[in-house]
């Protein structure tokens, strides 16, 4: 089921920006230390992305607000 609170705007958004850049979605979460699974439920609305790794990919791919430590 998708994500209500990440809208699919922000998400198309966010593919469109890979694609812009010439990085793939793989290519984008191996550069950040992410699982490419996690990556790509996050851009499908498939993941609440409310902590951990699916928070820091919203979050490094601009869909959400917020912030990263450590």
């Amino acid at each position: 089921m998708p994500n209500p609170s990440i809208s699919e705007q922000a998400r198309k958004r966010a593919r469109e920006d890979l694609e812009r850049r010439g990085q793939t979605v793989k290519g984008f979460a191996l550069l950040n230390n992410l699982n490419p699974s996690t990556v790509y439920a996050v851009l499908r609305g498939q993941s609440q992305c409310k902590r951990g790794e699916a928070h820091r990919a919203a979050v490094l791919l601009g869909i959400k607000n917020g912030v990263i430590e450590g």
